[in-house]
């Protein structure tokens, strides 16, 4: 079949075969990972590529800065190991930032597969790591190299032979090696899965190349991609925003230029690179501006190599999204995630139908060190997230991801894994910004840690000095806090050694509105209140309806006095 044009029949059976693959890929490294980080929020990427290294097919399970930023990621590793100096049993590694996804926390593993002696095609993942050593999860490193242990491209199997000494590296470099290592093993069973899978599909099917498979599908994408580009005005849509930076505010500064069935967006106008770690790599850069633009103009198109062809995007070097080496970079999610809103809301400009207030956008992550009541170490990463941005014509999501897609780890899950007491841990009311749509709620955490030894607090927060932004009329969300139970307030990204009895308490930010909040349906209103979302007060106050405390019903006088004005 390989010498032959597929048939619309064929292209569908053997496109939704991929998928089926490239999800299982996912699921066996969540399923053999060893930490909490993969297993249960997800926090990773796998996908198909050609021999040419496009990427065909992705995982729906994972994120786009790790997925977009392996597309890009394969080529690097072509050019250090080009096919004639590969075997079968190679699997190749590296968690350089500039090559991969922007941390050294993430290890990119890319496998060749074989079929009868001939490169056929590759199979990868990507995974963040608990562990890298240096100074830890943080953004209070200086440099790239105070960050952890770089591994470059290289041979971790060599014709399935295991690269011991490679292994011993990480492993006496790491503070947790089991865990490090075991999810390790698991993304080499995630490619092994992949390829396996990708051969049995082959034989089936009497391929010999998946060339022209993937060669059609890529045009297809990319077609369907640049039709959905021509539906949008020619020309160009600028955005500006700030974000709390490290101790001073960061703009991101977004001229988006469509052109036909084209899409260049420049960041020039951003801030310079920063001395922390929360510069942003052009990989990752590429990464949630691709999504981004995804989502608004075609978001029914598959995510491949045919989707991103269509779309340019740059940023001057020695920018905050494009730093020079060695510029620290550990927790570059907390300005990266804001991209996908940027152009969002460029882009909205020409589509105002398809508008969006902003979000969180930036994840927030907290990691936890020390050592537990039982004298054992430990190190927990916690994902959190607040609430989504509204729509024309639907609410904001309540503790939702976007962009990320990183899902946050139930109480249960994380004081049955390391030694923690989480307090409280629900939506926070009131946090949503008001409109016709409103905002998603926030969340709410409270955690201890059980131990009678002090523990390292390393935060990776943001919007708690700009929050999410209401449009059309919409107000603002809640921007978040962070602080001891005492009501101590905390710096939302600088590391600090916390009392044994004290616990840390995070609000996260509510999504901002869209529309007059006065235009929104009285019986919305009503139902937040009811379900305690929306205090009495705040439904007079932010939408104008007027609720009997006692009945929970509304007030039709007082709603329309307050509503005319």
């Amino acid at each position: 079949m390989s010498d032959v044009k597929l048939d619309a029949i064929q292209l569908e059976i053997l496109w939704n075969r991929l998928l089926a693959i490239v999800e299982e890929q996912a699921r066996a490294l969540m399923h053999t990972a060893f930490t909490t980080i993969v297993r249960e929020s997800g926090d990773l990427s796998a996908g198909i590529f050609d021999p040419s290294g496009n990427m065909i097919a992705q995982a729906v399970t994972g994120t786009p800065g790790h997925i977009n930023s392996m597309a890009i990621c394969i080529n690097y590793f072509m050019d250090a190991f080009p096919e004639s100096e590969l075997e079968p049993g190679d699997v190749l590694i590296t968690n350089d930032p500039w090559y991969t996804s922007g941390h050294l926390h993430d290890f990119t593993v890319v496998t060749p597969i074989f079929k009868e002696g001939k490169l056929v095609a590759y199979s990868a993942n990507t995974t963040h790591v608990l562990d890298i050593g240096g100074i830890g999860f943080s953004t209070d490193a200086r440099d790239v190299y105070q960050e952890g242990l770089y591994v470059p491209i290289m041979k971790i199997y060599k014709a399935g032979k295991r690269n011991d000494e490679l292994f011993e590296i990480i492993e006496k470099n790491v503070r947790a090696p089991r865990p490090v290592l075991g999810d390790l093993y698991a993304q080499f069973v995630c490619n092994n899965v992949g390829g396996a899978r990708l051969l049995e599909m082959m034989g089936e099917f009497g391929l010999d190349s998946i060339q022209p498979l993937g060669n059609e599908i890529i045009k297809r994408t990319e077609k369907a991609m640049r039709e959905s580009i021509r539906t949008i005005p020619d020309g160009v849509y600028t955005q500006n925003i700030l974000t709390d930076g490290f101790d001073t505010p960061i703009v991101i500064n977004a001229t988006v230029t469509v052109s036909g069935d084209e899409i260049t967006v420049d960041y020039d106008g951003s801030s310079p690179q920063s001395d922390r770690g929360i510069n942003v790599v052009l990989n990752y850069t590429k990464a949630y501006t691709t999504f981004g633009l995804k989502c608004l103009v075609s978001p029914d198109v598959p995510n491949n190599e045919g989707s991103f062809r269509p779309i340019k995007t740059t940023a001057p070097e020695g920018s905050i999204l494009n730093p020079k080496r060695p510029a620290p970079v550990g927790a570059r999610h907390n300005i990266g995630h804001f991209l996908s809103g940027v152009v969002i809301g460029a882009i909205s400009k020409a589509l105002p139908e398809k508008g969006m207030a902003d979000g969180y956008d930036s994840l927030w992550i907290t990691q936890l060190s020390g050592v537990s009541d039982k004298e054992e170490p430990f190190s927990a990463v916690i994902f959190s997230v607040g609430g989504t941005g509204a729509l024309p014509g639907k609410d904001g999501l309540s503790a939702t991801p976007f962009p990320s897609n990183v899902r946050g780890v139930s109480a249960e899950v994380l004081e049955s894994v390391y030694p923690l007491f989480i307090k409280q841990k629900e939506l926070w009311p009131d946090s949503a910004g008001a409109g016709c749509y409103r905002g998603g709620f926030g969340h709410i955490m409270e955690i201890y840690v059980n131990s009678d030894k002090p523990y390292l607090l390393a935060p990776m927060y943001d919007r708690t000095e700009h929050p999410a932004q209401g449009i059309v009329g919409g107000k603002e969300g809640s921007p978040g806090i962070a602080m001891l139970h005492t009501g101590e307030k905390l710096h939302p990204k600088r590391r600090l050694d916390v009392e044994p009895e004290k616990g840390i308490i995070i609000k996260l930010p509510g999504g901002g509105g869209y529309g007059n909040p006065y235009e929104r349906d009285p019986y919305k209103v009503l139902e937040d209140v009811i379900s305690e979302m929306v205090s009495i007060e705040k439904a007079a106050e932010d939408y104008g309806v007027a609720i009997n405390p006692q009945t929970l019903e509304i007030d039709w006088g007082k709603t329309k006095k307050i509503r005319n004005g």
